[in-house]
């Protein structure tokens, strides 16, 4: 689990208890959705009683807004680095945004659950900062697409990113199917064939 969920560790070493929580949280809700899941089966997972987990988070929902702010926050910023690391070429700069978003996926299928079914869980102030992130995101990809076919408009661009998004984020229905790198070499080239069709 702890490779998994490597998005919502910062440090390298031993996650610190509200790490803990918010990686058993993520895999419950996964399993069960949100709603699904109690304060006290949270606590079970990580060996506190469910009041102790109001020690680090004022509900459950506060969880679930974390976790999605924090998977967003995560996206964007990486997206943003490996464009810029890239350096001018288009083709490595999108080269690069595949296998990052690659790897997330692999590394984070329990999030990507979490993130497709719970969105619509969330406060409304927490889910519009996640969607503000979110578009950031997905024009961090729009832009490389654009530099890599000057031609094509920027809602062809913007249509072909989501469907990349789609296609790499069903990792949670198939990446036990092939070996890790097996399953990141398919995905990759999909991407890639799917992002310049």
């Amino acid at each position: 689990m702890a490779e998994q969920d490597s998005a919502l560790h910062l440090d390298a070493g031993r996650p610190s208890r509200r790490e803990q929580i918010l990686r058993a949280a993520a895999q419950l809700f996964a399993e069960r959705g949100s709603r699904s899941v109690g304060v006290d089966d949270v606590g079970a997972a990580v060996g506190v009683t469910g009041p102790a987990i109001y020690r680090h988070f004022a509900s459950k929902d506060a969880m679930l807004a974390e976790m999605l702010v924090r998977i967003s926050e995560r996206l964007q910023a990486g997206g943003a680095t490996v464009v810029a690391g890239a350096g001018d070429d288009p083709e490595a700069q999108l080269d690069a945004l595949i296998a990052f978003h690659v790897d997330f996926a692999l590394d984070n299928p329990a999030l990507i659950t979490v993130q497709d079914r719970d969105l619509g869980a969330l406060e409304q102030s927490d889910a519009a900062k996640v969607r503000r992130l979110q578009r950031r995101y997905v024009e961090e990809w729009v832009a490389v697409l654009g530099r890599r076919d000057p031609a094509a408009a920027t809602a062809d661009c913007r249509a072909r990113a989501h469907a990349v998004f789609g296609l790499i984020n069903s990792t949670p229905h198939s990446a036990g199917r092939l070996s890790r790198p097996a399953m990141a070499a398919l995905l990759t080239a999909m991407a890639r064939a799917a992002a310049t069709v």
